[in-house]
């Protein structure tokens, strides 16, 4: 089963931020951050139980080649993305802002 795949707002703002820091470490490296981050997004769409939970409900799925994380949960036939947050963020705030996302 593929389930539909939906961003929070946030999100886009996450990615179009990390886009920008990882292009001004070096060009093209933005752009191929977007990529493995959208392919990421598309894989969890067809198999997001294979991701653990870390908090409450929300998954987490590693992005490849980039120390990120997307957070996400899956609600009937959709998987909600609810953040991109990079992994050396304190867990504890982490939490704080997913909880503020899901309001």
């Amino acid at each position: 089963m593929t389930y539909a795949l939906r961003f929070l707002p946030k999100v886009e703002v996450d990615a179009l931020n990390g886009r920008l820091w990882y292009e001004e470490k070096s060009p093209g490296l933005g752009e191929e951050f977007l990529r493995v981050f959208y392919a990421c997004a598309q894989e969890l769409a067809r198999n997001p139980m294979v991701h653990q939970n870390v908090h409450a409900e929300f998954r987490r799925c590693l992005v490849r080649r980039f120390p990120c994380a997307i957070y996400f949960r899956v609600e009937d036939d959709r998987v909600v993305v609810f953040g991109l947050f990079h992994c050396a963020r304190d867990p504890r705030r982490l939490r704080g802002e997913l909880g503020e996302r899901e309001r």
